[in-house]
């Protein structure tokens, strides 16, 4: 019985150990910056990085002459199949989070645990927007057209594709809104790999700034105050 208890504390020693080595590498290593490389050309192109509390975008124009997104994310697929918006803003995450967890206030404990150590599936949010403002959860950066290129190949890579390479449509009514729709994605997200990580990864895949680790959007808006 002796030698149970003392197994289990050691146990229970462990797993606060990675606890709080979690919580300190989260806190530090974002502070860490991944400076922006300048390809020398001419920053022309407005993206923004966009938060809601939860989950981190990358929004970008819906059509110019490198990318068209609405032929690939369809705004029939969104409530209102309106065909005005400017800008789209696409975020990667685990599926269950996306559809159950709109605000923190909705998080479930069995949602956080698949999510945490890749249980579930993952997705893309798609999100359709008329205009968009700079504040506190909105920052805007321009980038060149190589630049906006690598951007628009790495967000395209990680969705899910069908024998047709069309993006795949996540049939739901757990929407945000009406002007937003969710695909299938490639990947597994982890404590480790979250959809924060993912946009400070979309950054740097663009030559911006970005933390050197990240799972939460502070370590992102912290380069860009």
């Amino acid at each position: 019985m002796k030698k149970m208890i003392v197994l289990v504390l050691k146990i229970l020693g462990i797993v606060l150990g990675i606890v709080v080595l979690y919580i300190a590498l989260a806190f530090a290593l974002p502070f860490i910056k991944v400076s922006a490389k300048d390809d020398g050309q001419k920053k022309e192109i407005p993206v923004y990085i966009y938060t809601n509390g939860v989950h981190t975008d990358m929004v970008m124009p819906v059509r110019n002459e490198l990318q068209d997104w609405s032929t690939k994310i369809p705004f029939a697929n969104t409530k209102s199949k309106r065909t005005d918006y400017q800008y789209v803003g696409i975020g990667w995450g685990d599926k269950g989070f996306y559809l159950d967890t709109p605000t923190w206030a909705d998080l479930k404990f069995s949602t956080a645990f698949k999510a945490a150590f890749w249980l579930s599936k993952s997705a893309m949010h798609c999100t359709y927007y008329k205009t968009m403002t700079e504040g506190s959860d909105c920052k805007k950066i321009m980038i060149s057209k190589n630049q906006y290129r690598k951007l628009v190949e790495f967000v395209e890579g990680k969705f899910d594709r069908d024998a047709s390479g069309n993006f795949i449509l996540v049939p739901t009514d757990a929407v945000y809104g009406d002007n937003d729709a969710f695909y299938d994605a490639k990947g597994k997200y982890s404590f480790l790999y979250t959809c924060n990580t993912w946009t400070n990864d979309a950054l740097k895949a663009a030559g911006q700034k970005a933390a050197f680790w990240t799972p939460s959007d502070y370590g992102i808006f912290l380069h860009y105050k």
